[in-house]
């Protein structure tokens, strides 16, 4: 998939970050040149994956690498191990990679990439194999000071152990050259939580913009879509602070709870396991009536009527504009993607409609590049801890994703407000788009990369 291609998930990522930086651009105008340079990847690789299934018959994948742009840094982002990763979603990924990225303050470049590869019904064996073999094509193009990749979806610490284990036997070297290692061998604490606690913390600044000081999770109904690390630790991150989480959700459809109940602590961590086991979600079951599954593929937007914050945690585009309107109908003041473009461009306008013309009363959206740079954020402090060869506490990397949280919701909030519509409440998603985008700039600038 090349560039006459169509690319509807790349091309959906770059209208909708041009659109919020128009603003910018008429009072910028030389910076408008900037932005086809950045759309356009460094490098593309591609390459063919041969593994062996456990009858003996050999198998092939797609690989893939896109590093976007290193300006900042050493190219970072994810690798997806899903049947539907492709070029288009994988260029989306990474160009909101970049911006995201950007807004952490961390010394990082943007790339993202994976295979088509579906973990789900495989063996462990199967599993390490193609993980390995994955790894062994990947090696040549990666390092800790050119390209650190991380997990994404369908790719988790056990994938990342065989893919540091390949490539230090290939380079001969122990090095940081990709990110949610294991504690005892180079990760850093709080790595699996840390999206999803960046994203409730975000989203607690997004709470007292509107609310004051006073304002916070506790007491808000909170509807949680998907079930992985990002859903789960989010959710146990809302428990906490006070709130109360009705849903969960997989590609299969949706677990809401029914009456006065929520998810509690201990039916998060049965999740957990049944995720881990590659199982499905629907087998946790009712406990006794608590919960009711939607099958079919169905999301909880609708399902819940009544909630104040809404978490989109699963996949690109689990938000639309019909779901928007439910989101509104029932009554949510606050919605920030725990996935990457969760919100469809036309949801997005809803919810920004609704913040312009009412401000408090309407729905605060925060996008994904800013909500759920948490996950980014504490893999750039494992870099740093390889780096120094140090190994920082939970305690001093939680303190520390609290202030990058803190810091990317100023930036993103006083940009808003710089090249806002002049609402009560400024935009979050021009804010962040606008900032990510001029720092990448400048730093293109200063090499020589646009005059």
């Amino acid at each position: 998939m090349y560039p006459n291609t169509p690319q509807p998930e790349f091309e959906q990522a770059r209208d909708e970050i041009f659109s919020t930086l128009k603003p910018f651009f008429e009072k910028n105008e030389e910076y408008k040149k900037v932005w086809d340079i950045i759309c356009v990847p460094e490098q593309v690789i591609s390459f063919r994956v041969v593994w062996e299934d456990d009858k003996h018959v050999a198998r092939v994948n797609w690989g893939y690498r896109v590093q976007q742009n290193s300006a900042l840094g050493p190219y970072k982002g994810g690798l997806r191990f899903h049947p539907t990763v492709n070029l288009s979603i994988l260029r989306f990924l990474a160009l909101e990679q970049v911006l995201k990225n950007a807004l952490t303050g961390l010394p990082m470049g943007g790339g993202k990439g994976g295979s088509d590869f579906d973990p789900k019904g495989k063996s462990d064996a199967e599993i390490r194999r193609f993980s390995k073999a994955f790894g062994t094509a990947l090696a040549k193009h990666i390092g800790p000071d050119t390209d650190v990749p991380a997990g994404d979806i369908g790719f988790t610490g056990e994938n990342a152990g065989y893919v540091f284990g390949v490539y230090k036997q290939l380079k001969s070297e122990w090095s940081g050259m990709i990110t949610g290692k294991g504690p005892d061998w180079g990760g850093s604490a709080l790595r699996p939580e840390a999206t999803g606690y960046g994203l409730v913390y975000y989203v607690d600044h997004m709470i007292k913009l509107v609310e004051g000081a006073q304002g916070g999770f506790k007491g808000k109904k909170v509807v949680v879509s998907g079930s992985g690390q990002v859903a789960q630790f989010a959710a146990l991150k809302v428990i906490e602070l006070g709130g109360t989480v009705l849903s969960f959700s997989d590609s299969k459809g949706s677990l809401i709870a029914k009456g006065d109940a929520s998810f509690s602590e201990q039916d998060i961590e049965e999740i957990y396991k049944i995720k881990i086991a590659r199982k499905e979600l629907s087998t946790l079951g009712d406990k006794g009536g608590k919960f009711e599954f939607h099958a079919d593929g169905a999301r909880p937007w609708k399902l819940v009527k009544a909630y104040d914050v809404a978490l989109p945690s699963a996949t690109q585009n689990e938000v639309d504009e019909s779901d928007a309107e439910a989101v509104i109908k029932a009554g949510c003041h606050f919605i920030a993607e725990g996935s990457n473009m969760g919100c469809t461009l036309e949801a997005i306008q809803a919810f920004e409609k609704t913040r312009a013309k009412d401000g408090k009363k309407g729905v605060l959206y925060g996008p994904g590049k800013a909500a759920n740079s948490g996950g980014v954020a504490v893999s750039g402090l494992e870099m740093a801890q390889n780096s120094m060869r140090l190994k920082w506490s939970g305690e001093e990397v939680d303190t520390k994703l609290k202030g990058i949280m803190e810091e990317c919701f100023n930036i993103c909030k006083t940009t808003g407000e710089s090249f806002g519509d002049g609402a009560e409440v400024p935009s979050l998603v021009a804010g962040a788009n606008i900032a990510g985008f001029k720092k990448v700039a400048d730093a293109m600038k200063a090499h020589g990369d646009w005059w």
